[in-house]
């Protein structure tokens, strides 16, 4: 028995991906208030938070298997609520430690939804034969948007972070049964490349050379997820929703540049492409860095959401087009390498809060945006429409690669 709307395959998973996102971006906009009733510096709220990620990487490498056990459609519809359910339970944290103890179930749980609705997207696309995964993205964006808007709401009211993540898990419950009741996994696809990737990738030295590309983007995007709204809350002692809409302000321009990302990189090249966004990352660096106002830090956190929201899908196609190894294993590579960078960046980012001001946890940036722009032409300088041999969605290539290495898929 199916409940729920009756939806076409791809707008249920447009949905997967803002219901996810709405039941994990709850717990950004309340960190000022859970680093001030916990009494902690930010380099300790930092350590702290790595538990998420640390559990999402788990869950990359080593869940594929239980999930296929036990059914895309009864782990998707019991994880995303879980999610909510869990990240209420982990603000009840008294300390630290526990938070970090109390995430590590959380970043499992987030790996394993990441693999259902990214393969979910590749095999919908191999169905449709059209494109659909950075749209997908642009509404795992918007529903973050959702979440920083409802956040800062919540936060205005006084309500507590408790209570607040505590209405978040009926909203999510039902919204899955709502828009995903009736989901059903989509057929596996049957054009691949045969090349299974090992479980760790060695790295080459073009692979390396594109990890630096992604490194800006994949560092000021966790910044700006998980710092910003501490940032206004510590640099202007902006109001709860003021910093809570600064979280969804940089999610709503990630998500809007995603949703038309495809059509640009079709025209223009991707380095092409990619130096624009790191021009405007930078732009948003410096505003935030320099900014005088709480209004001018919004406009720079919507840059710094414009300028991250494509270079690591473009450094993913580079690597999958490159032809001195398989495409698994250099797409493995790169992703697993930048994924282990993106750990560093919370407790990096607070450390340097904690020793030279919040600012400057955001001028951390410039260098690494210097490193992107000098190793930018490793994506390469054809518009990505010459570079398609395939239709699309017969042969993974860009970002549903990346993650079917990461599900084992490929």
């Amino acid at each position: 028995m199916t409940l729920g709307l009756k939806l076409a395959p791809q707008h249920r998973v447009y949905a997967g991906f803002a219901i996810y996102s709405f039941a994990m971006g709850n717990i950004f906009p309340r960190l000022p208030d859970i680093k001030r009733a916990m009494a902690i510096e930010d380099g300790t709220l930092g350590l702290s938070l790595i538990g998420t990620p640390i559990g999402t990487l788990t869950a990359l490498t080593l869940a594929t298997p239980v999930l296929e056990r036990v059914g895309f459609r009864r782990a998707l519809l019991w994880l995303v609520p879980l999610i909510a359910l869990a990240y209420s339970i982990a603000v009840h944290a008294p300390g630290p430690v526990a938070l970090f103890l109390m995430l590590l179930p959380v970043g499992l749980m987030i790996g394993s939804v990441e693999i259902i609705l990214n393969v979910e997207a590749d095999r919908t696309e191999f169905l449709l034969k059209r494109r659909i995964m950075n749209r997908a993205h642009s509404f795992w964006s918007a529903g973050f948007f959702g979440a920083g808007l409802f956040g800062g709401a919540m936060a205005h009211l006084g309500l507590s972070p408790q209570l607040h993540l505590a209405l978040v898990v009926p909203m999510v419950a039902v919204s899955m049964a709502l828009f995903l009741g009736g989901f059903e996994p989509a057929p596996a696809r049957f054009a691949g490349t045969g090349d299974k990737a090992p479980m760790f990738a060695r790295p080459t030295l073009p692979i390396l050379v594109l990890v630096a590309v992604t490194l800006s983007a994949m560092l000021l995007e966790g910044a700006s997820i998980d710092w910003s709204a501490i940032y206004m809350r510590t640099v202007f002692d902006a109001g709860p929703f003021v910093a809570g809409f600064t979280v969804a302000l940089f999610a709503f321009s990630q998500a809007t540049t995603r949703f038309f990302a495809d059509s640009f990189v079709d025209r223009h090249s991707p380095s092409g492409v990619a130096r624009v966004l790191l021009a405007t990352m930078a732009a948003g660096v410096l505003l935030v860095f320099f900014s005088p106002l709480p209004f001018v830090s919004m406009l720079g956190f919507a840059l710094l959401g414009i300028g991250s929201s494509a270079l690591f899908p473009l450094a993913i196609s580079a690597a999958a087009q490159r032809t001195d190894r398989p495409a698994a294993i250099n797409v493995a590579a790169l992703s697993q390498i930048s994924f282990i960078a993106f750990l560093l960046g919370p407790p990096l980012l607070g450390f340097v809060s904690d020793h030279w001001g919040i600012r400057s946890a955001y001028g951390i940036g410039i260098p690494f945006i210097a490193l992107s722009l000098l190793t930018v032409g490793s994506l390469g300088r054809r518009p990505a429409a010459e570079s398609i041999h395939a239709i699309p969605g017969e042969a993974p290539a860009t970002v549903e690669l990346e993650m079917e290495i990461r599900a084992g898929k490929a």
